[in-house]
């Protein structure tokens, strides 16, 4: 069995929509096994309160031992200012003897987000982009962390077909991975947002295990 594990975290639920639908993605290859899983939040609930996020849901806080046991990952965040959340920062930087160790080299890893605007970041998450600086500077600041940890980052590139080329209606989302617009909070993952997570899930499980059956 390969178990892939979708580790998020989230403040007003959009990114846990996300998650949800990258689930679903990777259960449906055959012999996979996936599990959701939060990081910690670091902000006390007065805080919370005055920012009005939701209570979290009952999904399962991580701990960073715990990511050893997966055979491959989604990692997914909002932005805050062009930038992965510090909750999901703090996470990793707890991550320090996983990285003595090197437990997590050559597992699969894919990313994914979301940001207030189409300038909020998206770009930033994985390299430097030619769109602007936001989107890629959020990218940037998540392949470091693998990088580090001699993951193997998976994008999804234009494997999603159409779905990438939508200019009609607005959608997050890149090659990078799947993705969505939160604007002032209101707006919700579009139907077209969660079918591309779904495939990020599916994509990235269906790798894991084949490399998972190659090691073997």
């Amino acid at each position: 069995m390969t178990l892939s594990c979708c580790r998020y975290y989230s403040m007003y639920g959009h990114v846990e929509k996300l998650a949800e639908q990258i689930k679903k993605g990777a259960v449906s290859v055959e012999g996979v096994e996936a599990k959701l899983w939060q990081v910690p939040e670091t902000l006390p609930d007065e805080v919370l309160s005055k920012m009005s996020a939701p209570p979290k849901t009952d999904v399962p806080i991580i701990t960073p031992g715990e990511l050893a046991d997966a055979d491959g990952f989604v990692f997914g965040f909002p932005t805050r200012f062009g930038m992965m959340a510090a909750q999901f920062k703090a996470f990793l930087d707890a991550t320090g003897g996983l990285w003595r160790a090197q437990q997590l080299a050559g597992k699969p890893a894919g990313i994914f987000y979301s940001t207030g605007s189409q300038g909020g970041g998206q770009e930033n998450y994985c390299v430097s982009s030619p769109f602007g600086s936001a989107l890629f500077n959020q990218m940037l600041t998540a392949i470091t962390q693998l990088v580090h940890h001699g993951m193997i980052f998976v994008p999804i590139g234009y494997t999603f077909g159409a779905g990438m080329f939508e200019m009609e209606k607005v959608k997050g989302g890149s090659p990078y991975g799947a993705g969505t617009f939160a604007g002032d909070g209101s707006r919700q993952p579009s139907e077209l947002e969660l079918e591309q997570a779904f495939h990020q899930g599916k994509y990235i499980a269906t790798i894991t295990k084949k490399l998972k059956g190659s090691a073997a």
